[in-house]
């Protein structure tokens, strides 16, 4: 399932769905087809238009980052913190040593800061490593080293170092809350990821508060057209996008309760 969602999703993104869009007008055309060739290329023209020139991406990640808000405090007693990986940028690392995080950083200097908050509190770090090769460094690994660096004790972290997707954060994670006996933990990751993160949590049985950080839009945000930054705004959609694929296809296959979570 893994490998099938990567490979799903080098297709299914915005501006490789331009390209085999108009890849495929191409040859159509070449064989002689009348008709369908015009079409795809002028859809191919609408959706690349949509992702690079308009708001659509910014309005549909903030309907995400929206749909939980974060709690004005935690309790004093928190037991635990879950950080969700993704945020470490391992293969880089592996080439450069050191500590490098990429645009969800967010995530562990959030954890970390809610760690220093709460001294008594587990920190469980779910991430394994999520590329195609599999032979990098994971998020629960690399944590160890960031933490530390900052003070924080190797003995307060539970690290969750199997999972490549969120399904398996959630699934992975129950079995050490169990072992543990940790319950009621502040779940941590980008507000985007947050409604998907929940559901999954929830249909495995875990009761968390969730902690979004991570933010990429203002909130404010409204459909209009947008010539400012095209790279952003394709990027906010690529983000969007998947994240809105991810919450459908978790529900179809009965992983979560609901399409969009509470």
């Amino acid at each position: 399932m893994f490998l099938i969602s990567k490979i799903f999703w080098l297709a299914a993104q915005p501006l490789s769905l331009v390209f085999f869009l108009l890849l495929l007008a191409l040859l159509l055309s070449g064989f002689g087809v009348r008709g369908a060739p015009g079409f795809l290329a002028g859809l191919a023209t609408i959706l690349l238009f949509v992702t690079l020139f308009t708001s659509t991406g910014t309005v549909m990640l903030q309907k995400l980052e929206d749909r939980f808000a974060r709690p004005a405090s935690l309790p004093a007693d928190l037991s635990c913190i879950i950080i969700l990986g993704g945020a470490f940028e391992n293969e880089v690392m592996a080439s450069r040593g050191g500590i490098e995080f990429n645009q969800a950083a967010d995530r562990f200097v959030e954890g970390l800061r809610l760690a220093q908050n709460h001294p008594g509190a587990r920190i469980l770090v779910s991430g394994g490593d999520g590329s195609f090769s599999g032979v990098y460094e994971g998020d629960a690994d690399a944590s160890e080293r960031f933490f530390t660096t900052f003070g924080v004790s190797a003995e307060r972290l539970i690290r969750e170092g199997d999972s490549r997707t969120t399904f398996e954060n959630a699934r992975n994670t129950r079995q050490l809350l169990e072992d543990e006996r940790l319950s009621g933990c502040a779940l941590v990751t980008s507000a985007f990821h947050m409604p998907r993160s929940v559901g999954l949590f929830r249909k495995q049985g875990i009761d968390v508060i969730p902690w979004p950080t991570d933010y990429r839009t203002t909130g404010k945000a409204v459909l209009w057209f947008d010539f400012s930054q095209p790279a952003l705004n394709a990027q906010l959609t690529t983000t969007a996008v998947r994240e809105w694929i991810g919450l459908v296809a978790y529900y179809l296959t009965g992983r979560t309760h609901a399409v969009f979570p509470r």
